[in-house]
C-alpha cells in the first residue's frame, strides 16, 4: 500500500464481485475509506468486517435509494459507477423491454448517481467520477452487442458532458473502457452462450480469448489499477477521457 487515496472516501457500485469488487479492494489498499454497495448484500459479507470498508445494499435502479445514499454519505470524493449488464443479440433480437433494461442499468443509474453525489463534490471543490463503459461502445463495434454497445456509447457521452460542464470546479469525470475481463459475469455469459448455441463452455471461452490480440482475457485487477490512478490526485489533469484497457482489442 502506498496511500495514494489516503483521506478519500469512495463509493463503489456493484462491489460484490468482478471489476467492482477488485476496485473496492484496490481503493481500500491505497488508503481510501470505501463504501462498497451492491444490490446483493450477501456478496458484501466478506467486506463488512474488514478495515476501511462500509458495506451497504444499494439498488442503482432505485432513484430514492440513491438520493438517500448521497444524503447519508455527503463526503464522497470518488464515485465509481460499476453496475451494468451485457445483453447478447442484434437489433432484431432486442425487445423494447431489453432496450429499456439496458439503458436503465447501464446509463440511467449513472445519471442518477452522478446527479446525487456531484453537489457534495462541488461544495468541496474536489472529486473524481469514474464510469465503466466498454470497448464495445463508440470505440468499437462488437458482434451481437447491439443494445449493450449503444448504452455503453451513451456512457461515454454522459462522461464527457459531465467532465466539460464542471471542468473548472475541481471535479473530474472519466470513463474506463474494458475489453473482455475474467469475471463471474463473463462466466455466466459463457455458460448461457454455450447452452444457446450447443457449443461447449471451453469452445465459447476460446472464442472470447481468440478475439483478444494478447491471447488472453484481462483481469479485474488490471482494470482496478487504472481506476486507482483515475481516483488519485495523480490524474488531476485528466478528465473526459475514455481510458481503454482491452489488451489491444480496439486497435
Amino acid at each position: 500500500m502506498s496511500d495514494r487515496l489516503k483521506g478519500k472516501t469512495a463509493l463503489v457500485t456493484a462491489a460484490g464481485q468482478g471489476i467492482g469488487r477488485a476496485v473496492a479492494e484496490a481503493f481500500a489498499r491505497e488508503g481510501a475509506h470505501v463504501i462498497a454497495t451492491d444490490i446483493r448484500l450477501e456478496l458484501l459479507q466478506g467486506l463488512k468486517a474488514r478495515d476501511g470498508f462500509t458495506a451497504e445494499q444499494l439498488n442503482v435502479l432505485d432513484a430514492a435509494a440513491i438520493k438517500a445514499a448521497a444524503q447519508d454519505h455527503p463526503d464522497v470524493d470518488v464515485l465509481f459507477n460499476g453496475a451494468g449488464f451485457v445483453h447478447h443479440g442484434t437489433v432484431l433480437d432486442c425487445t423494447e423491454e431489453q432496450w429499456d433494461q439496458a439503458f436503465d442499468l447501464n446509463v440511467r443509474s449513472m445519471y442518477r448517481t452522478v446527479q446525487a453525489f456531484l453537489p457534495g463534490m462541488l461544495a468541496r471543490g474536489n472529486g473524481s467520477i469514474i464510469n465503466v463503459s466498454s470497448g464495445a461502445s463508440s470505440i468499437k463495434a462488437a458482434a451481437n452487442r447491439f443494445v449493450y454497445g449503444a448504452s455503453k456509447a451513451a456512457v461515454i457521452g454522459l462522461t464527457k458532458s459531465v467532465a466539460l460542464d464542471f471542468i473548472t470546479k475541481g471535479v473530474r469525470c472519466n470513463a474506463i473502457c474494458p475489453g473482455t475481463i475474467e469475471s463471474p459475469s463473463l462466466r455466466d455469459r459463457i455458460a448461457a452462450l454455450a447452452q444457446s448455441t450447443g457449443q461447449t463452455a471451453q469452445q465459447v471461452e476460446a472464442m472470447f480469448i481468440g478475439r483478444q490480440p494478447m491471447g488472453r482475457l484481462g483481469t479485474a485487477a488490471e482494470v482496478a489499477a487504472l481506476a486507482v490512478y483515475l481516483a488519485s490526485d495523480e490524474s488531476r489533469f485528466t478528465t473526459g477521457t475514455t481510458a481503454v484497457v482491452d489488451g489491444g482489442w480496439s486497435l
